[in-house]
């Protein structure tokens, strides 16, 4: 059996190779135009190998040339960007009208008293107790108001009303103590200082004063504004709870706020702190070390 498979494999093989010519010859006179030997084997490979080259040929065609777009089923390359970016505008149109949609209703709901301005005014962070929070002042904090309180209490020199109420003659109580990790820049529009300090640390009172403005807004967070005197007001922003209301009296060094992270305009824990001198920004750090 296996030597029959073999004689047949031979004679297919040989089959292959046997060689055949074609003529080509005119009909009229019989003389021979064109003569060609081939055989079963070339004329499969030659037959194969043209098939390659036309189906690269019409492949190349398709892909890398504008024929491509009268196949059904492709489209044009630039029908195709038109569309995308026609996607992404419609995207950002219907984002834009969902904020404007957004923007009118609350609108709407402040003027018709459906929302009250101070819903959020001075409400404190519950997930943290600050009632546990130890803000009673320490030794060395007041000897030094003790100090600030009775200096020249019996001086016998005489100064005008103005140069008693000079800022140079203030004795300003740092309100944090920590990294001031960015400084004052009026040209920048930055009218204070930015002081990280510790967790939960009590912000307190530069100077002696009143509390003219306790508050809350999306920005700024938990504000609150101490009016001194001869005209000079002091700013803490950022806090996360405020210790005191609109009214009350605070001494230099008291207690006034918590540091926090609360508001937009906020990466991180600390104070921006600011001083107003007769309606004009000056820099903290020209009168106190932080």
């Amino acid at each position: 059996m296996a030597e029959k498979e073999d004689q047949k494999k031979r004679k297919l093989i040989e089959r292959l190779r046997h060689r055949y010519r074609l003529v080509v010859m005119n009909d009229d006179t019989f003389e021979e135009k064109l003569s060609l030997t081939l055989t079963p084997l070339g004329l499969a490979i030659l037959l194969g190998t043209v098939t390659i080259i036309m189906t690269m040929l019409v492949t190349s065609l398709i892909a890398f040339t504008p024929l491509r777009e009268y196949i059904p089923g492709y489209s044009d390359a630039g029908v195709r960007k038109n569309l995308i970016k026609l996607t992404f505008k419609s995207d950002s149109l219907e984002q834009t009208l969902i904020a404007q949609n957004a923007f009118i209703a609350n609108i709407g709901n402040v003027l018709s008293g459906k929302i009250k301005s101070d819903s959020t005014q001075n409400r404190p962070d519950k997930n943290k107790e600050y009632n546990k929070l130890s803000i009673s002042p320490s030794k060395s904090e007041a000897e030094l108001r003790k100090a600030i309180e009775e200096q020249d209490k019996y001086s016998l020199t005489y100064e005008t009303e103005a140069a008693k109420n000079a800022i140079t003659n203030f004795s300003f109580f740092t309100p944090l103590k920590g990294i001031v990790s960015s400084s004052f820049k009026a040209s920048e529009q930055h009218f204070g200082l930015d002081i990280v300090g510790p967790e939960n640390e009590a912000i307190k009172s530069t100077l002696d004063g009143t509390v003219i403005l306790a508050t809350w807004s999306s920005e700024t967070g938990y504000t609150i504004t101490v009016q001194h005197t001869n005209n000079l007001i002091s700013v803490y922003k950022h806090n996360s709870v405020l210790l005191k209301k609109i009214g009350d009296y605070v001494k230099a060094g008291d207690p006034i706020a918590i540091i926090g992270n609360s508001g937009e305009q906020t990466t991180g824990p600390h104070l921006h702190f600011e001083l107003w001198y007769n309606g004009n920004p000056i820099d903290p750090q020209d009168y106190m070390v932080f």
